[in-house]
């Protein structure tokens, strides 16, 4: 199963950080969030990446074309032009970096990676996001519910798009950033089925997060998954600053792979 990471915004809400990189390369304790949420899946065996990217693009293909060198130990003669690996640090990681456009839409993004993707179930997550999501939970949730698309929701104060999720964990309602009390959000982690791409329009302008999903949850075709645990978003300096800080301090939910 594919791994579909959005890394095209321009976030703007980290612009201490973004106006060099995009976001999804800002680091947490010297490496990019990036790589803390590739990792995140493949803890869990799933190491097949699209990243689908727009601002900055050329910053996140270098990183991963020069990889194994910004990670081994290596010896460089100048004289014979030679480079020497002695010790290389690798992932068992296929990626894909899919050049979406510089303003284009989520579900834009989403749709341009139709034809890599085939007739296949994929996972879906935002690039800017860590959790300590059980990714085998998430994919035996969305099996057992037989929907379209199943969103790992999670809980954070009014801040965030709201859901209401009846009993049996079907989503009536998606609704962006209302005003409210604490209640479940989009918390990315998708599992989705290929369906979903009928779902999304043509052009650049379609967000994932409003008519897609808006009408998947009127169908009751949209599954929660509850994530009861850690989850937090990258979108400001200050939450970069605790996400090092957990990391820096060997504290990081999320480093399910370090455990």
């Amino acid at each position: 199963m594919k791994v579909l990471i959005l890394a095209g915004g321009f976030g703007t809400r980290l612009s201490e950080e973004t106006a060099l990189k995009p976001k999804p390369m800002v680091e947490i304790g010297g490496k990019p969030i990036l790589w803390h949420i590739m990792k995140i899946y493949s803890y869990f065996g799933y190491n097949d990446f699209i990243i689908l990217t727009g601002y900055k693009s050329h910053i996140i293909k270098d990183y991963f074309v020069h990889y194994y060198q910004q990670y081994s130990d290596i010896t460089v003669d100048m004289a014979t032009n030679s480079v020497e690996i002695h010790r290389m640090q690798t992932e068992p990681w296929k990626v894909t970096m899919l050049y979406t456009g510089l303003e284009t839409m989520t579900g834009s993004r989403i749709k341009k990676a139709k034809e890599y993707v085939g007739d296949e179930p994929f996972l879906l997550t935002y690039g800017d996001g860590v959790a300590d999501v059980d990714i085998s939970k998430v994919i035996e949730s969305h099996k057992n519910s037989g929907k379209i698309v199943t969103m790992t929701a999670v809980q954070l104060a009014g801040r965030f798009g709201s859901l209401v999720i009846k009993d049996d964990n079907i989503i009536t309602s998606f609704k962006e950033k209302p005003k409210g009390d604490e209640s479940w959000i989009n918390g990315g982690f998708f599992v989705c089925e290929p369906e979903v791409f009928n779902y999304i329009g043509d052009g650049d302008n379609v967000v994932f997060e409003k008519e897609p999903l808006e009408t998947i949850a009127q169908e009751q075709k949209l599954n929660a998954y509850k994530h009861y645990g850690f989850w937090m978003p990258m979108d400001t300096l200050r939450e970069k600053r605790e996400l090092t800080d957990l990391w820096m301090k060997d504290k990081a939910p999320w480093a399910m792979w370090l455990k």
